[in-house]
């Protein structure tokens, strides 16, 4: 690659690296829609489980379903300068593994049933999982990268006998092998380098029906991106001067962010759904529930609504089914409030943490110190008796625009789909407000709307930002 140097072994790391912290993200991804509420085998909601980062066979069948095989990913780094560099990538998925229960007939024969009873514990057939992990140990950036890599399949098979030792049956496990192509490729772009890494499924044969296609699937895909030598480059927020080679990275199926603790750039994940900069585990979540987009107080009061029929068969579905319904019939009252997060002062001075911050932590993200607002708390109007949406007024290009002011409206921000049909329509303000984060926005009534008056009587208003709003006389508007 031009303008990098060239070497065999690429340089340690300028500081360690840990996947700790990495991977308990990395692992809800890789995890999202493994199981969907209710979590029995029956609910007709887990009778299409995968969700995301699923790459398909790259030949299926004409009604297979299958997911596109590939994904790819761009991201940017500082310049190695004379530094020799490197990454190290993980590329992290699910294989699936049919699970079959086979009773035990008369005479040693076994057939293929959905269910058997143990001791009165129902085992089922199902879909199960296996965490696979392909990894590329430190890969100079100073060359490109091709490497095929075979997952294997297999069959496995456990007995199943009663208490006294009777044989009932066995459970059979069935896996297709997997074969997955690797490629990284670096260029120099604006003084920083674009690293791009590719992962395709290259499974041989045609996948025929739904279920072959999602048996020769990588199922949650994502990548891990360890940096040796060099840092990563923020994509969500670059500094000025990577801004143009930024807005130059393309993405197909795959975000990246900057992962690991805050302050860090060393690690980088590269998701199938788009999260934020160094995303992490909410403090409040007592495990993960495998649901996707999953609200944990929603899913744990609606697991504790179940009947014990339906408990009974989520055990049976799954291990990780059985751990959720422990978990949630566990939780105590106290248990279950903490669930419904932390709401902290936004406004509330910081200031570096002393000898006993670390032990009191937990007991400072428990209770909050108190903001002093006359008794009312800071998310309550009444805390601040200066605010006045009906009264308060914000200078757009010089003019004072409040309530009753006409304004033009020109949307930038795409908020909403309805911002196409707002585009250089007159709207009178109905409020100006300001949010925690001390933001403006502009509360509307459109004037040729028939039904604005019902709209600003039930105070149903269109925010706007004040860059997004032209002032306009007050006698009246322009003609179109």
């Amino acid at each position: 690659m031009s303008g990098l140097p060239s070497r065999t072994e690429p340089a340690e790391p300028t500081e360690p690296v840990g996947l700790e912290h990495v991977r308990t993200v990395a692992d809800a991804v890789l995890y999202e829609g493994y199981l969907l509420y209710p979590y029995r085998a029956s609910s007709h909601k887990n009778q299409s489980r995968w969700q995301f980062g699923v790459l398909g066979p790259p030949s299926t069948s004409p009604g297979s379903f299958g997911e596109e095989p590939g994904m790819a990913v761009q991201c940017l780094l500082t310049s190695p300068g004379d530094t020799p560099a490197a990454v190290t990538v993980h590329l992290r998925f699910l294989q699936l593994q049919v699970r079959e229960v086979w009773r035990r007939d008369e005479g040693g024969s076994h057939t293929a049933v959905g269910a058997l009873s143990v001791d009165g514990v129902s085992v089922l057939s199902w879909d199960e999982a296996v965490e696979r992990e392909v990894v590329l140990s430190t890969v100079p950036l100073a060359e490109p990268s091709d490497h095929l890599y075979t997952i294997p399949g297999g069959e496995d098979t456990e007995p199943l006998s009663d208490t006294r030792g009777t044989p009932l049956g066995r459970i059979v496990r069935r896996r297709e092998p997997l074969t997955v192509r690797i490629r990284t490729r670096a260029t120099v772009d604006g003084g920083f380098v674009r690293l791009s890494v590719t992962v395709d499924n290259e499974h041989a044969g045609t996948a025929v029906g739904k279920d072959a296609a999602i048996r020769a699937s990588l199922i949650g895909s994502h990548l891990i991106l360890q940096a040796h030598g060099v840092r990563f480059v923020s994509l969500l927020d670059p500094p000025t001067e990577a801004a143009p080679a930024a807005a130059r990275c393309r993405q197909h199926r795959c975000w990246p962010v900057l992962a690991g603790a805050k302050g860090t750039a060393h690690t980088l994940l590269g998701a199938p759904i788009i999260l934020y900069d160094h995303p992490e585990v909410a403090e409040q979540s007592a495990g993960a529930l495998f649901d996707s987009t999953e609200i944990d107080e929603i899913l744990t009061l609606r697991v504790i609504t179940m009947t014990e029929e339906e408990k009974a068969e989520a055990r049976a579905t799954d291990p990780r089914a059985r751990e959720i319904i422990d978990r949630c019939e566990g939780m105590s009252s106290a248990d279950l409030q903490q669930l419904h997060g932390l709401l902290r002062d936004p406004h509330a001075p910081t200031s570096p943490p002393g000898p006993e911050a670390t032990a009191a932590s937990d007991l400072r993200d428990a209770e909050p110190a108190p903001f002093d607002t006359g008794g009312a708390p800071w998310w309550d109007p009444a805390s601040d008796a200066m605010v006045s949406p009906a009264s308060d007024a914000v200078v757009i290009d010089g003019v004072r625009v409040a309530k009753g002011s006409l304004v033009r409206v020109h949307p930038s921000r795409r908020a909403d789909a309805q911002d196409l049909f707002f585009a250089g329509q007159v709207a009178r303000v109905t409020a100006v407000l300001s949010d925690v984060d001390g933001a403006t926005h502009v509360a509307l009534v459109l004037v040729d709307d028939p039904a604005a008056d019902l709209h600003d009587w039930y105070g149903r208003y269109f925010y706007f930002a004040p860059d997004e709003l032209e002032p306009l006389p007050v006698e009246g508007p322009p003609d179109p």
